[in-house]
């Protein structure tokens, strides 16, 4: 497990050669506007492999990280991104059999500063989306590009936590609403660090899902008093009721945001399509606890 033990050339199923023994990882900075998002892409040196060409920062994985640091000590190497200023939202996982790519998708609330830190690329630039095909670009992020664009727009998870609580089920959990709201968020906030696998009908396709996540807690269950949360897990006490509570949180999503409610209330499943959020019931979550 030594530092850059991952740096050669290794060859998949498909018969073509890649950097990257243990496979590669490249950060996809996303910042998103009213006009639509714009991703930082790195034109790469004339020396390096497809030199010219535009894709990510990134390269190849050692053998003791995951794909998330991976790409974030890349884009830091390359582009003097810090990770602190970036919330990873999602990983891509291009699958070539016997080799991998993973592309970390993380979304900047600006458009950070970026120029080249070593001489692995000439030039970084923030580009539309939409225009990115415009570029040179790098065969192999020009194959997957259609496949990740229809991810980069975030989710928000919205957890209607009296109706998951009573669909859970869980013995004597009407006696302690407080206790039961505890034990759910700290199992939420488990599944926050691991990510999301199970996919959602009315979303596009991606290996690992790290939304911002606002669970609605109503009545007693507003006395929980859980350790501390993954920071892209937020706790609303309802002031009132649980569901006008939800409504507000869906209305308030960014126009670039989707907001998927978790309930199988069929009254606030009706209130909360009716202001483009997609729906589906508790035994999807419970399912990834």
């Amino acid at each position: 497990m030594a530092e850059k033990d991952g740096d050669g050339w290794a060859r998949c199923d498909r018969g073509h050669q890649h950097w990257g023994v243990h496979g590669a990882a490249g950060l996809l900075a996303v910042h998103h506007t009213p006009e639509g998002p714009f991703v930082l892409m790195q034109k790469r040196s004339w020396w390096s492999h497809h030199g010219g060409t535009w894709g990510l920062p990134g390269g190849a994985r050692d053998s003791h990280e995951d794909a998330i640091s991976s790409a974030l000590r890349e884009a830091h190497e390359e582009a003097a991104l810090v990770g602190d200023l970036l919330r990873v939202q999602g990983v891509y996982l291009d699958d070539h059999g016997g080799w991998s790519f993973h592309t970390v998708i993380a979304e900047a609330a600006e458009l950070l500063q970026a120029a080249p830190a070593n001489s692995e690329s000439v030039a970084l630039s923030w580009v539309s989306a939409d225009r990115l095909n415009e570029k040179k670009l790098h065969p192999g992020f020009a194959e997957t590009w259609p496949l990740v664009r229809p991810t980069i727009d975030p989710v928000v998870l919205v957890l209607d936590m009296a109706n998951i609580i009573g669909a859970r089920a869980e013995h004597g959990w009407w006696r302690d609403r407080a206790g039961a709201a505890t034990r759910l968020l700290v199992e939420v906030s488990s599944l926050a660090d691991r990510g999301l696998q199970r996919q959602i009908e009315g979303l596009p396709d991606i290996t690992w899902r790290y939304p911002r996540i606002v669970a609605v807690v109503e009545g007693a269950a507003r006395a929980a008093t859980p350790p501390p949360l993954n920071p892209a897990l937020s706790v609303l006490p309802a002031p009132g009721s649980g569901d006008d509570a939800i409504v507000e949180v869906v209305r308030a999503v960014r126009p670039w945001e989707r907001a998927l409610v978790i309930t199988a209330d069929r009254g606030l499943r009706d209130r909360v399509t009716g202001l483009g959020a997609l729906v589906v019931g508790p035994s999807w979550l419970l399912a990834q606890l």
